[in-house]
């Protein structure tokens, strides 16, 4: 499993591979794991990555390219498992079936990486310590298992690879179109808060400065990261990012700074940590305010020196990594209160860009609410080419509490219950219709401005549920008579919503 979580890593071929042999080696106590491809031929082998942790007690890697068995394997497709004498350029080969009676001091194994219509990808060879009969049978199995990985992610880079070669205009095209996605001065809108966001990061972008990102929850705060990392130097490289809020300070510290195999309960092979990993790239630590103080520690060593140690080792690892952060908490007060070091603080509020609440920019959500409307009708294969001036209104006067993000779930919902080719106002929650009728009706006394917020939401509820009453009293958590007593009340015709969907 570690091994398949570790092909999904971002990062060249050779180190993805190779943190993935390392994986293996640790959890087998294998003496060596390398990967081999030969595209014309026994003639043309190559090693693509390898994990060789006892250099000096293995098959020379000049042996090991000539080897009649790597050869055979690219030729025949079949596993072919042996023993390794101490000659090293000696192989006693077999069909990975049997198994000798003499005691073996090491035996290699190496098996054919296969894509569909079992094409031959490369192979997979390994040198495994002395182990009884049953357990090399179980080992073979293993081995299997992980060869199906290894050729999954060769054929992936294979495919990749000859689809990118001869179409450059394409692949330039597509990291245009890139920026232009995450160009957020053409999708966003053009609000003075945000224009002054745009600004801000086209003055960063090309940089490797520290950038620390502030805003309420769901303002678009990765979006942003994602905008720095694809317009910077650094876009060619890994983009990786870490919740800090949502893992225990234990599980936290490893995810960042990696562990050393028995580092802890658990702890069964070596793990990279995502500074490791985003190495040549740019690292997003995402809700930095709920880090405890301990890890806030070492990770401002990390900010200040990048050096750093896994847990439970004592190997100094360097990274080169750029350092984007964010927030949604008021970091000065964390300071003030004790709960956020001073000194980190300072470190990653080298450029702080403070993402304004959709509140503070009513004049973009008709551009976002559009964006949004075509993006999610294509996907939910609707036919809608618009608002309503009703609805559009309702959607300018809401508050807004959870950002684009709640925006985006209430033009989710009103895109499946729209039959029509317009988002009309009773297709948004009843939420929106009471911040319209508070507005319309502040001026009014009180008795007056609670029975006309009593009707909206009874016509909202109705809205709803098609104009039916049974429902609509469910909704509103009461009896059916009460609803009754209400719409005579109000003079409601509960027919016209039923028409009007």
């Amino acid at each position: 499993m570690e091994i398949s979580q570790t092909l999904r890593n971002a990062g060249s071929l050779r180190d993805v591979f190779s943190r993935a042999l390392e994986v293996w080696c640790d959890g087998s106590n294998s003496q060596r794991a390398t990967i081999m491809t030969g595209k014309d031929g026994p003639d043309s082998i190559e090693i693509v990555a390898e994990y060789n942790p006892a250099w000096q007690k293995t098959t020379p890697r000049r042996l090991l390219l000539k080897s009649p068995v790597i050869s055979a394997v690219l030729m025949t497709g079949e596993i072919v498992s042996g023993a390794i004498q101490k000659s090293p350029s000696a192989f006693a080969l077999r069909n990975g079936r049997g198994q000798s009676k003499r005691q073996l001091e090491h035996t290699f194994v190496c098996l054919p990486l296969l894509a569909q219509q079992n094409r031959i990808l490369g192979v997979l060879y390994v040198e495994l310590p002395p182990l009884p009969e049953f357990q090399q049978r179980q080992m073979l199995e293993t081995l299997h298992l992980v060869g199906a990985l290894f050729g999954q992610a060769l054929t992936i880079h294979q495919l990749l690879e000859a689809t990118s070669l001869p179409l450059p205009d394409e692949n330039s095209g597509l990291r245009e179109e890139l920026s232009e996605r995450y160009d957020f001065s053409r999708i966003i809108g053009n609000s003075g808060p945000m224009r002054q966001v745009y600004e801000q990061i086209a003055q960063v972008a090309c940089t490797n400065a520290t950038v620390l990102i502030s805003g309420e929850s769901g303002t678009g705060k990765e979006l942003i990261a994602h905008a720095l990392h694809i317009n910077s130097p650094r876009a060619d490289g890994p983009f990786i990012k870490v919740n800090c809020g949502a893992l225990t300070e234990s599980l936290i510290e490893s995810e960042l700074f990696g562990h050393e195999r028995g580092a802890f309960t658990g702890a069964h092979t070596r793990k990279s940590g995502r500074f490791e990993l985003a190495d040549g790239g740019t690292l997003l630590l995402d809700e930095i305010g709920e880090l405890s103080l301990i890890v806030q520690t070492k990770l401002l060593r990390v900010v200040e020196s990048g050096e750093f140690e896994r847990v439970g080792g004592t190997e100094t690892i360097r990274t080169d990594v750029r350092l984007i952060a964010a927030t949604n908490r008021e970091l000065e007060k964390e300071v003030a209160a004790g709960r956020f070091r001073a000194d980190l603080y300072y470190r990653l509020n080298l450029f702080p860009i403070i993402v304004p609440p959709l509140r503070d920019r009513r004049e973009d959500i008709p551009m976002l609410a559009e964006h949004l409307l075509i993006r999610l009708a294509r996907e939910h294969r609707k036919e809608l080419r618009g608002f309503s001036p009703h609805a559009l209104e309702l959607l300018t006067n809401y508050g807004w509490p959870g950002n684009v993000r709640e925006l985006e779930n209430t033009m989710e919902r009103a895109v499946v219950v729209a039959d029509g080719q317009t988002v009309q106002h009773f297709h948004l929650p009843p939420v929106l219709q009471t911040t319209r009728m508070v507005q319309k009706t502040i001026n009014a006394g009180l008795f007056e401005s609670v029975e006309a917020y009593e009707k909206d939401l009874i016509c909202a509820a109705l809205s709803d549920t098609r104009g039916n009453r049974n429902q609509a009293a469910k909704l509103l958590q009461v009896s059916e008579r009460v609803l009754s007593y209400k719409v005579k009340k109000y003079a409601i015709d509960c027919d016209a919503f039923r028409l009007s969907k």
